[in-house]
């Protein structure tokens, strides 16, 4: 007598669905390799709040029932190695400069500027806002090493 086959619900993480036909003999691997063809590396299956890890593990071990859901996480291709001799990979283009990225030496030449003013125009500068110019800079410096720290 033939296998029965099983229906499974694939779930991915956009909420779209795909009916996977099956049979309870079938290994986790085989699934892979007939619905994710050329991605069974970067595909993740999971059952019940566990990740298939085995590949040889037989969908009838895991007791799926009809229509049981499997949710299905696809990773990104990773970067596959170049042969020695061949040209590596080219390095990636410099990330757009954002608003983020040009705040702190923005800061960092007020706060010059504030210094130079300083220096050069004592009678203006109350002690008080001295004091606030000498611990707005010490608070951007640790921002700075904090954030170039990594």
């Amino acid at each position: 007598p033939a296998e029965p086959t099983l229906v499974l619900r694939l779930k991915f993480l956009n909420d779209t669905e795909r009916l996977a036909r099956v049979r309870p003999g079938d290994t986790v691997g085989a699934l892979k390799r007939t619905y994710f063809p050329g991605q069974e590396q970067q595909v993740r299956l999971i059952y019940q709040g566990q990740l298939l890890r085995d590949d040889t593990q037989s969908l009838a071990g895991l007791h799926l029932g009809h229509l049981s859901v499997l949710h299905c996480h696809l990773s990104p291709p990773s970067a596959t190695p170049t042969a020695p001799g061949s040209p590596g990979p080219r390095s990636p283009a410099p990330a757009a400069l954002g608003v983020g990225s040009l705040a702190l030496p923005l800061f960092v030449l007020l706060l010059a500027l504030l210094w130079y003013l300083q220096l050069q125009h004592r009678h203006v500068f109350t002690a008080t806002a001295t004091t606030c110019l000498a611990g707005l800079t010490l608070l951007v410096t640790f921002v700075a090493f904090a954030m170039y720290r990594r």
